[in-house]
Parts: C-alpha cells; structure tokens; sequence
C-alpha cells in the first residue's frame, strides 16, 4: 500500500474510491487504525470530504487513531 512509505501525511477520502468494486475508504481507514495501534505508524490528517453511508462509521476510527496516536506518543 503506497501510504506504507510514509511520505503521506494528509488525505482526503471517500468511501467510494472507484479503485476497485471492494475497496473502500473505509478499509483505508481502518488499515491506518490498525497501523498506528500495531506498528507505531504516524499519524495522518485524515478528511472525509463526501458526505456517505459510512461517514459515521469512518469518523468513529478517525477518532480512534488521534486517540491511539496520543497514548503511544
């Protein structure tokens, strides 16, 4: 995955990606989550900039990575 390089710092992103018919922002969110939780990865500036069905759920990891990225710091 291109933000495993860590070069990115700040995204903006839809649930819809139209990469492929099962990604989602979400799975991008939640990799992040995982990332930060697990392997001690930086936290980014995330955004959703689409209103969407999955607005709530992504807010909530979003959330949950800037509480994760607190505590390991």
């Amino acid at each position: 995955m291109f933000l495993e390089k860590g070069d990115v710092t700040e995204i903006s992103i839809d649930h819809d990606l139209r990469y492929d018919e099962h990604s989602t922002g979400y799975d991008v969110v939640l990799w992040v989550e995982e990332a930060v939780a697990v392997r001690d990865f930086k936290l980014l500036m995330i955004q959703i900039h689409r209103a969407s069905s999955a607005e709530h759920k992504m807010s909530l990891s979003i959330a949950n990575i800037a509480l994760l990225s607190f505590t390991h710091n």
